[in-house]
């Protein structure tokens, strides 16, 4: 009996599993007690041995004495094979012709020479799907994989979300007996996705930031950072003593300022169950406690939306940008309130364009009242006319 050890193939590497010599030479004398003493010896000398089978068929058709596709070395030869195999693999990334490197045309399913352009290997397997979509809509239809994790959901979008329609996949209405079924699944996985009173915080939390956040327009990515605000403020245990709503408020406020597209005090009190001064309050406490880096806001990041709420031109937003940058060399927008600001160049801009706007379309859009509208806009054209002296 002999010392024969299998090989398996995995991902062009050989593993090899040997047993010692003295563990063998034990395993035979307890076996082999008939056994002559030239048998043992040959035992013996086999056992340092290891049989492989051979990588190709050359190496099995030259080996003596062996089955088909396997052959004897001794263990002193295993690193030389396994050094020889990852020469191999290192020789597989060049080009064969010039030794240039290699590309993966993923399109053709080739793999081509960047430098002569000889084509290695063709008709690959294409991992990708086998369906084709033109629009986002029927790509959307045809895919058959999950949405991405969000942190918009208390749960990252991982749990399951049963259809409140008593419909089945073909549109048709279920039975009275399978509708109290699917009433009594929604109700437990509702029960289940909500384990303890954190996660219900966080579910009632995330779901008025997507609503403030869809009444105020705000794009995805702040609605993304306005729940991880909120999902540090949970963790470092900042909510006692602070409503949800106020919390959540404040996490939106910051999350549109930090985007580039803030929105006044006014407009988010205006879409929150909260008042404004709570808001402000609990906007100063997150941002001191988390060390938010909030940049005061910039007048101009107003301007693109007041002047598309106003169907100003391009031009007119220009000219509004001009004026307030005139305004900053000055420091005129020191101490004053950046919503006026902005409304007021967008309505001076739209008098020294020729386009037609009132001050009461501007207090409507911007919130402010006409009379601050006003003292701004002295403020802004005297700003452009020290300039233009100077």
């Amino acid at each position: 009996m002999w010392a024969v050890c299998r090989v398996r193939e995995r991902d062009s590497e050989l593993f090899l599993y040997s047993p010692s010599v003295e563990a063998v030479r034990t395993a035979l004398t307890r076996t082999c007690v008939h056994g002559t003493a030239h048998s043992s010896i040959l035992m013996s000398e086999k056992s340092t041995y290891t049989r492989v089978n051979a990588r190709t068929r050359d190496e099995s058709e030259g080996d003596d004495g062996g089955s088909a596709g396997q052959r004897w070395v001794r263990p002193g030869e295993e690193t030389e094979q396994t050094e020889q195999t990852e020469e191999t693999a290192d020789e597989e990334l060049v080009c064969p012709e010039c030794g240039g490197n290699v590309v993966t045309d993923d399109e053709h399913g080739e793999t081509v020479c960047a430098d002569c352009g000889l084509v290695i290997t063709e008709d690959s397997v294409d991992r990708g799907p086998e369906w084709r979509a033109f629009d986002s809509k029927e790509k959307d239809q045809k895919s058959r994989v999950g949405a991405p994790t969000t942190n918009t959901m208390h749960d990252k979008g991982l749990s399951t979300n049963i259809d409140w329609r008593d419909r089945d996949a073909y549109g048709n209405s279920l039975s009275s007996n399978q509708r109290q079924k699917m009433q009594r699944l929604r109700k437990w996985n509702e029960r289940f996705r909500t384990r303890d009173s954190k996660e219900r915080n966080l579910k009632q939390a995330l779901g008025e930031i997507d609503r403030m956040a869809s009444a105020l327009g705000l794009p995805e990515n702040v609605r993304e950072t306005a729940s991880v605000i909120y999902r540090r403020a949970l963790d470092e245990d900042l909510l006692p003593g602070r409503s949800i709503e106020g919390v959540a408020t404040s996490c939106v406020y910051a999350a549109a300022r930090m985007a580039g597209v803030p929105r006044s005090l006014d407009e988010i009190a205006e879409v929150s169950r909260v008042p404004k001064s709570e808001v402000a309050r609990t906007y100063r406490y997150i941002a001191r406690e988390l060390s938010l880096e909030v940049k005061p806001a910039d007048p101009e990041q107003y301007v693109p939306r007041f002047a598309s709420e106003l169907d100003l031109s391009e031009e007119a937003k220009l000219r509004a940008r001009q004026l307030l940058q005139n305004a900053k060399e000055k420091g005129v927008h020191s101490g004053k309130s950046p919503v006026g600001l902005a409304a007021a160049a967008v309505y001076a801009a739209a008098l020294l364009t020729n386009e037609k706007t009132t001050q009461a379309a501007v207090s409507e859009v911007a919130d402010i009242s006409e009379v601050t509208i006003r003292n701004r806009y002295h403020e802004l054209l005297e700003a452009e006319e020290s300039i233009g002296v100077a």
